[in-house]
């Protein structure tokens, strides 16, 4: 893209001033952002940093994931598969400050590898982030091969050209290096807006920018809350703005979270039922898993009698379809001691049916399925599992417990149902005589 615009000129003047990559900080990346490697063939074992090759000592140790290497003294992760070349590719960034600008170079480097052979090193500068002091961000990158499926196929002959605000967007910009050189040079705000050297697991270029332009991310990394943070810049689904008030209070009782989209879920259903997330009670529960069940529990209710007015007028009239298709089935049971199975003979019960056992039976009206029989199975008299059995054919097609697994007795109702198919059968007949005759 040409530059038009001041800035667009500017940034891609001050860019031709940088120095390349020097030696010193590839020689680090060599050293410090790729994975030691071995592989065993014809029986031998190679490390591929080292070129020393060794004969294991049992054969316990060709099926290790992790060998250590004795002439080098690297830990090496085993390759899955032989072959004659092995490459690698990582990422590292290197900070710099250039004409006020914060700037995030990020290199590609390439390890290739050979048995028997010292590995050779590619480096390339695939992109620069040029963020100002008030966070806007702009980038030059190398070009991409367009009908690669990977998002990152570089052409490497390619110079570094000015990209779209729009390229905020794309998964390029997102790339988060390995490792970052530890010899950078920041802008004295971001220091001031509380950045360390530590990144937590976030690309520098979104970290810079957020905590330049947003006072959530600020706040965060100020506080301590890095978890937040991490989680605020790197997810897709996270709500922190919607919930800004429950985190401030997360903040002040110094609570952290282990289950990021358990907890979103959770505050959403705490705004639902209007409860006050200033409430270190509410907002910082000890077992959150159990309080968010409860609280799903209690909407389920709340839902299911709001659904229950809105559908008793259509469930009145499926029950008169339903009863007309099935009535030659009701009264039908089987027992066996504790066990027991029964036909559903309302589309009320396929509603209590899919609300204890959580799966679709209702959802999906299978009160309407002609050639389906649909029987509850009980053990004490509490449903277990559900039941489909095809008609006239008699397959079982179902049977399902809670959230559609199996519950501890499904070989008991499996065989109960299988001995008692007959009844199902003669059933069938009696309706086809009663027609017949007719």
């Amino acid at each position: 893209m040409i530059p038009k615009t001041i800035i667009e000129k500017q940034i891609t003047s001050l860019s031709g001033t940088l120095a390349p990559v020097p030696q010193k900080m590839q020689i680090w990346a060599e050293k410090n952002i790729f994975i030691k490697w071995g592989v065993l063939s014809r029986g031998r074992f190679h490390c591929l940093d080292c070129t020393h090759s060794w004969k294991p000592d049992a054969k316990k140790a060709s099926c290790q994931k992790y060998i250590s290497c004795a002439h080098c003294n690297g830990k090496l992760k085993m390759q899955e598969y032989n072959q004659v070349h092995f490459k690698e590719i990582e990422y590292f960034a290197v900070l710099d400050v250039c004409g006020g600008f914060q700037v995030v170079r990020i290199i590609c480097s390439h390890k290739n590898m050979k048995k028997n052979f010292l590995p050779t090193y590619f480096h390339k500068e695939v992109m620069q982030h040029w963020i100002d002091a008030k966070g806007e961000v702009r980038t030059l990158s190398l070009g991409t091969n367009v009908f690669s499926q990977a998002y990152d196929a570089w052409k490497y002959y390619t110079p570094l050209e000015i990209r779209p605000k729009s390229f905020e967007a794309s998964p390029k910009y997102r790339i988060n290096p390995y490792k970052v050189y530890p010899c950078s040079k920041t802008i004295s705000v971001l220091k001031r807006n509380g950045f360390k050297g530590s990144f937590y697991g976030i690309a520098p270029q979104i970290l810079f920018t957020a905590l330049l332009k947003d006072s959530h991310a600020e706040t965060l990394l100020k506080t301590g809350q890095t978890d937040f943070l991490a989680h605020y810049l790197t997810s897709h689904s996270q709500h922190i703005r919607e919930n800004w008030q429950a985190v401030k209070t997360c903040i002040k009782n110094n609570y952290k979270v282990k289950d990021f989209t358990m907890w979103e879920d959770y505050i959403f259903l705490l705004r639902w039922f209007k409860k006050d997330l200033n409430n270190a009670d509410m907002v910082c529960p000890e077992n959150l898993e159990e309080m968010h069940d409860r609280l799903v529990e209690r909407k389920r209710r709340i839902q299911r009698r709001q659904r229950i007015i809105e559908l008793r007028a259509e469930i009145q009239q499926a029950q008169f379809a339903y009863e007309e298709q099935k009535k030659q089935f009701f009264g039908l049971e089987f027992n066996k001691e504790n066990l027991s199975i029964c036909v559903l003979e309302s589309v009320h019960d396929f509603l209590e049916q899919g609300d204890m056992l959580r799966h679709c039976v209702f959802a999906n009206e299978y009160y309407k399925k002609r050639n389906s029989l649909i029987l509850s199975a009980k053990f004490e008299n509490k449903p277990v599992e559900t039941i489909e059995v095809a008609l006239p054919s008699l397959e079982i097609l179902q049977c399902r417990g809670d959230k559609n697994k199996n519950s501890p007795h499904h070989k008991q109702i499996l065989k109960l149902l299988n001995k008692n198919l007959y009844q199902i059968k003669k059933r069938l007949k009696n309706k086809k005589e009663k027609r017949a005759e007719t």
